[in-house]
């Protein structure tokens, strides 16, 4: 089933050509391999159609890639069993992330995912039951009907199951879905301003720390691999539609069409810099509670990180050091402070 709000490559047919990936994957590392220094920390297989694949598949890329911290793998909960999880985990997966969305049995089928909250709750009890590091789960808030009371109760439905980690998403219709052509929308910006400031409170009275926009963890369960992007770090972009900043600065992006990258059509590279390079460093890593690391994107771009007093002055932002953070406010309206801060810098 295809999601109906989401803009992500996909590929429908029904027995997808396991053997290929496999083969393009390892071809996309070898290429990819000698632009970094020694073996990569971390690997990840995202996209929630991984947990469609053979375990066996999964397994050789990991041989080949060899982590040496986390692997971390997303599954759509209908794709998870007791012994499903027991071959992930086997195979090497480390940090298991589970697609719920909402584990309420009357908004669940609005979202048009192919599980059902029942599912949603089993998948998440065969996961905590099986010795991976991690488990997060993904939730998401902003639907039309949702109340605050709903909300908070998929949190605490995800917080006394054990879970480590949390991801918090609003919903976001991408042009051309099934929802956008709908004219589906979620909720108003009072009601979801609502929902956000219900949720990060509760989470904290949970013992979720809010380390990124969207992204709360447990002490010690952060998600290293995501944090590459946050926190400027460079990382090589595998499979169809895989993305990637090398250590020199360069960009690459597969092709999203399977055959056509399967077919051994290299990435598009570009190397993007002054204005451009500045706006992607601000909008990942103030993304992040470290924030900006000012000097560093001074070097990398030769632009001044500078927080209009504004929201300095409303709290929205605040200087630690030489790194600009998002405060507690700011987190909220995280996309308009990065405009309002790459503005102020570029002028």
């Amino acid at each position: 089933m295809r999601c109906p709000y989401c803009a992500f490559a996909v590929d429908t047919r029904r027995q997808p050509a396991e053997e290929a990936w496999v083969a393009g994957v390892l071809r996309d590392w070898e290429r990819e391999a000698p632009w970094f220094e020694g073996p990569p920390t971390t690997l990840a297989f995202g996209g929630g159609t991984p947990s469609r694949a053979d375990p066996r598949s999964l397994a050789a890329v990991v041989e080949a890639v060899r982590p040496s911290r986390e692997v971390g793998m997303e599954a759509n909960p209908e794709d998870v069993s007791r012994l499903s999880v027991r071959a992930w985990r086997d195979l090497g997966v480390s940090r298991l992330s589970l697609g719920v969305q909402t584990f309420n049995p009357a908004l669940a089928p609005a979202l048009g995912r192919a599980h059902s909250a029942r599912q949603a709750l089993s998948a998440l009890e065969a996961a905590m039951a099986t010795d991976f590091r991690s488990v997060s789960v993904d939730l998401m808030f902003g639907q039309a009907g949702q109340t605050v009371e709903a909300l908070v109760a998929d949190l605490d439905t995800a917080a006394s199951a054990g879970v480590h980690h949390l991801s918090l998403y609003s919903l976001t219709v991408e042009p051309g879905t099934r929802f956008a052509v709908e004219a589906r929308a979620g909720v108003d910006e009072d009601r979801w301003v609502e929902l956000h400031d219900a949720a990060a409170l509760r989470l904290e009275e949970l013992g979720f720390e809010r380390y990124e926009v969207s992204n709360f963890a447990r002490p010690g369960h952060r998600a290293e691999h995501n944090e590459h992007y946050w926190r400027a770090r460079h990382w090589a972009g595998l499979g169809p539609s895989g993305h990637g900043w090398r250590p020199n600065g360069e960009r690459t992006a597969n092709a999203e069409n399977f055959d056509e990258w399967a077919s051994g059509s290299p990435p598009a590279v570009e190397r993007p810099g002054g204005s451009a390079l500045f706006f992607e460093l601000v909008w990942s890593t103030l993304r992040h509670i470290d924030g900006v690391n000012a000097p560093e994107v001074v070097r990398l771009t030769g632009f001044r990180v500078m927080a209009p007093d504004r929201l300095l002055n409303e709290g929205l932002l605040r200087w630690e050091g030489d790194h600009l953070r998002l405060s507690t406010r700011g987190f909220a309206i995280s996309d308009a402070v990065v405009a309002a801060v790459v503005a102020w810098s570029c002028s």
